[in-house]
């Protein structure tokens, strides 16, 4: 697990800059994405290949709805599995977990553990 890539798509700043902080702390290698339109470009052209992906929904350019319709639809990247963390209701939304903000950083570790795949799984 550890060194495995975590994509975090936070608008939000202050909240994807900690949870940056504390998956590497955690032994995760984070990278970022501020919207759904910019977390589909470095997938695909970036070719960052996450071993799981932390998904805010209420974003701007890109919401995470959107984002995840989008994911679904391509086979190289529909693998991926995801980890939606939002204040809205997201239980519409398929997942292999859901985390509600505000949200204990602990619980959002343990998520990412359980849920991550190395890439090598995915296929």
């Amino acid at each position: 697990m550890f060194g495995w890539t975590v994509m975090v798509v936070e608008d939000d700043a202050l909240i994807r800059e900690l949870v940056l902080h504390v998956l590497a702390g955690a032994g995760f290698t984070p990278v970022e994405a501020r919207n759904g339109q910019e977390a589909l470009r470095r997938l695909r052209e970036d070719r960052v290949q996450p071993a799981l992906i932390l998904l805010d929904l209420m974003m701007p350019v890109m919401n995470g709805w959107q984002f995840r319709a989008e994911q679904l639809k391509d086979p190289a990247l529909a693998g991926i599995p995801v980890v939606v963390m939002s204040a809205a209701d997201c239980m519409d939304i398929p997942a292999e977990a859901h985390v509600s903000k505000p949200f204990e950083l602990d619980l959002l570790v343990d998520a990412v553990r359980r849920c991550a795949r190395p890439r090598s799984e995915l296929h």
